[in-house]
């Protein structure tokens, strides 16, 4: 029985893979990637590599076995028609009678288009009969820390979600939950609403950048439109741009609150707060 990880050189991939390597043997472990040098490093380790793409269901024959533990990860190719790019690997899960199939969807609650793809996914996944898990993941800090150039570079957040509030929790966390199904028992035809433990709004999210640089930092609350060509004429595609102004509409109606407690207890731990990830941040 392995353990296989799609998208294992991804940015919550890499998590995942690093937290189980904590808790099994690493023989025990696949990782699946489109480039295999990209995984040299769990190749040292013992991890077993296996090269397969969402784009060509052949490229999947033989990667999965019967009695596997399979996390898929939502694919990031919004142009490429991902419900269709995750039907070739629960396809490919089915054919080899895999133990379980977890997949990173999306929260119940949310209603923007970026959810399309993760329902219609989920779709797939419950008709295809396997055992599943369903790790509907909120937002991540790192969506908003990893891009804090523009906003140190202008002293403003600008979003358009008004006084909307987020339960953002760390890509490691999120992580933690995964390996926790992956490695635990009892998490078969289960569903998760997952989030951080403490949501925060971007008047304060502005006040702890503020507070950790020193800086004058406001929060610029503008409409859907303006974020839009903000974001555009920053070099954001169209499509891209459409999905983030739509995901902070939802923000401003509170689809992005998720108090299930979920995620830290499938962690076993506290959520980190936003704070850690902009000192991360700012560190890097």
């Amino acid at each position: 029985m392995s353990i296989v990880v799609t998208g294992a050189t991804g940015h919550l991939g890499r998590h995942v893979v690093t937290q189980l390597l904590e808790k099994v043997p690493a023989e025990q472990i696949t990782a699946v990637v489109r480039d295999e040098a990209k995984a040299a490093d769990f190749a040292a380790k013992g991890v077993k590599i296996a090269v397969a793409d969402y784009n060509a269901p052949e490229t999947f024959d033989g990667v999965f076995a019967a009695g596997d533990k399979v996390l898929l990860i939502s694919g990031n190719e919004f142009d490429k028609g991902r419900p269709a790019q995750h039907q070739v690997v629960i396809d490919a899960a089915k054919a080899a009678g895999v133990a379980l199939l977890a997949y990173t969807s999306a929260p119940g609650s949310l209603t923007a288009s970026l959810v399309d793809d993760h329902r219609a996914t989920e779709k797939v996944l419950l008709a295809s009969g396997l055992p599943y898990t369903l790790l509907r993941n909120g937002w991540y800090h790192e969506n908003y820390t990893e891009n804090l150039a523009p906003v140190l570079e202008h002293n403003a957040v600008v979003a358009a979600a008004g006084e909307g509030r987020v339960s953002s929790a760390s890509r490691a966390d999120y992580a933690a939950a995964a390996v926790a199904v992956l490695t635990g028992e009892g998490h078969e035809n289960q569903t998760y609403e997952l989030g951080g433990d403490t949501a925060w709004g971007f008047a304060e999210y502005a006040a702890e950048i503020a507070k950790q640089t020193g800086k004058d930092i406001a929060y610029n609350s503008v409409p859907g439109e303006v974020l839009h060509g903000i974001l555009t004429g920053a070099g954001v595609p169209e499509m891209f741009a459409g999905i983030l102004v739509g995901v902070d509409a939802s923000i401003a109606e509170g689809e992005l609150v998720v108090d299930s407690g979920d995620l830290s207890r499938l962690a076993g731990r506290p959520t980190s707060p936003i704070s850690e990830a902009i000192a991360v941040a700012l560190k890097g």
